[in-house]
Formats: C-alpha cells, sequence, structure tokens
C-alpha cells in the first residue's frame, strides 16, 4: 500500500490519520485502540497486528522535531501488513509466521502534541499557546517538549531524580522546548499512556525511535538483559548504526532506561538517520531502506 501524501509533508496528526485510516481499510487483520490522550487531549494510537499476548513494542515522536520516526513506523506497519495478506517475505523473512507467536505493537506518535507544536506554531498548543509562545521567543522549530515544555524523555521514572538534578545544573528548571523532566516521574499523560500499557506485561522487548545519529543505544546501568548486546549487535549488523550509550543529560529518565530499569528486558533506543532535526522528508527514502532489515529482525530476535 503506498501513501505518499504521509511521505512528502511532514507527519503531523492529519497525515498521521489518512495513513491509519488507510491502512485499517486495506488490512483487516490490523486494530487500533487509543492507550491516552495528550495535554490536549490528542490522542495517543497504537496499533496491533499478530499475537496480542506477547508482543515487540515499537514507538516514534516522543519528540516533535522527530516526527519522521513516524513515517518510519506506519510505511514499515504497512509493509508488514502487505507481506501477511499476501503471504509473501519481507527482508527474507516470511513475517506472518513470526506474528503468530509474537505480535507487533506501533505507537507511531509518543507526543502529538509536541509534533503540532514544531510544525504548525504554538497556536497548536491551545490553551497553552502563550506559554509556549514565550518559552519558544516565538520559534516552535526546535520544539521537542509537550505542551507544557515537559520532555517526554526525560519524564520516566529510571534515576528521574538524579536526571532533574543534572537539569537544574544545566540551568532548566522549569518549561523549555527541550530537556525539562517535568515536577516528578510520569506527570506527563503522554508518558503514563506508554509506561501503563507497558505495565500489562505483554511486551516482550522495546524500541524507542529517535533522530538522528545512526546509533542503537542498548544499555542502562547494570539493568540490561543478557540478551541487548547480541540483538544490539544484530541490529547494527544489517543497518550500520553504530551500537553505543548515551551520556550527560541523554542518560536517565528515557523510556528505554524505564522499560530496562523496570522490567529487566532488552530495550533500544534506535536514533535514525543522520543530519540536524527535524530531518528533511527527502532523506526519508534513504532512512528508510538502511533502517528496514533493522525493523524486520527487530520482531524476531
Amino acid at each position: 500500500m503506498e501513501n505518499n501524501i504521509l511521505f512528502n509533508v511532514p507527519c503531523d496528526r492529519k497525515n498521521r490519520e489518512i495513513i491509519i485510516g488507510g491502512l485499517l481499510m486495506n488490512y483487516g487483520f490490523l486494530s487500533r485502540e487509543t492507550i491516552g490522550e495528550s495535554r490536549c487531549s490528542r490522542a495517543i494510537d497504537m496499533l496491533c497486528i499478530g499475537n496480542r499476548g506477547e508482543q515487540v513494542l515499537l514507538a516514534g515522536a516522543f519528540h516533535g522535531m522527530e516526527w519522521i520516526t513516524s513515517c518510519i513506523l506506519l510505511r514499515f506497519l504497512g509493509e508488514v501488513s502487505e507481506a501477511v495478506k499476501n503471504g509473501q517475505c519481507l527482508c527474507g523473512i516470511r513475517i506472518g509466521t513470526f506474528l503468530n507467536r509474537r505480535g507487533l505493537a506501533v505507537i507511531p506518535c509518543v507526543n502529538p502534541d509536541g509534533v503540532e507544536i514544531q510544525i504548525h506554531g504554538s497556536d497548536a498548543g491551545g490553551k497553552y499557546s502563550e506559554m509556549i509562545q514565550n518559552v519558544s521567543k516565538g520559534d516552535t522549530s526546535r520544539w521537542q517538549a509537550n505542551a507544557i515544555g515537559v520532555d517526554i524523555n526525560h519524564n520516566f521514572d529510571a534515576h528521574w531524580e538524579k536526571l532533574h538534578e543534572l537539569e537544574r545544573e544545566s540551568g532548566i528548571i522549569g518549561a523549555s522546548p527541550t530537556r525539562y523532566g517535568g515536577e516528578f516521574a510520569e506527570s506527563e499523560p503522554e508518558s503514563r499512556a506508554i509506561a501503563s500499557y507497558c505495565r500489562t506485561g505483554h511486551i516482550a522487548h522495546a524500541i524507542a525511535f529517535h533522530s538522528q545519529g545512526e546509533e542503537i543505544y542498548w544499555s542502562y546501568g547494570d539493568y540490561h538483559s543478557d540478551d541487548a548486546l547480541r540483538m544490539a549487535k544484530a541490529m547494527s549488523e544489517v543497518s550500520g548504526y553504530t551500537v553505543s550509550e548515551p551520556t550527560g543529560l541523554a542518560v536517565g529518565g528515557g523510556f528505554k532506561d524505564w522499560f530496562e530499569q523496570k522490567f529487566r528486558r532488552p530495550a533500544f533506543t534506535v536514533e535514525a538517520g543522520k543530519g540536524t532535526n527535524p530531518l528533511p522528508l527527502s532523506d526519508f527514502g534513504s532512512i528508510y531502506e538502511k533502517i528496514k532489515e533493522l525493523l524486520v529482525i527487530s520482531l524476531i530476535l
């Protein structure tokens, strides 16, 4: 199924609805549910295919500027669905067989408000628009946070207090376009939504997609699973991405860190593409093709 409109314009709410509607129309076995709502009451969608009792979770657009990760995940979901419908292989793998054993859950956009604000400006923040205008100094092109200036990937309960101290030492003491972790861990409905779903116990392993850097982060202190490095190396081998470890304000408070610490199961951050965020849509095709096999093997590892 080809959805050129999604890949030729920024992946805002309108275009996500177009692509998701098309997927649901074409693939009756694909299910959609709302796992929560953003600060501005925008739905946080999850799309599922295959076994619901055990799943691989792929989640994107934790940050406003990184909406290209929504494009990646929705295109992949379309290709997976097409392969399942026709009994075809994807990257040499008969993916439908594996999905009967372990399903796929995709959250294309964890931070729908942040994406709308980055693409359309402060008015997209609704009742928070004046605060956004002030905090961004009138320029939301670098906006990563949610509608009240909290960085969703600093808002998870993984040594949140320590990260909060580092934020303060860096001068980040309140609402900000990026890197402010909120008043407490899981203070935000966006982080609570994905964390609550993970607490159902259905997730075997999870991957958070960000941009950019062509890196794979796999560990968090002593909390990582024994299989995590093996899996990271396998994903690295097929993509050319570098297996790395984050530093400084990128450590702690994030979804990957929380998932590993909470469940002692593998979790990864994949930094897709290279360049300056937001990555241009002209790069989308090459980014997707480079990461496609990584996405496929993430379902079967």
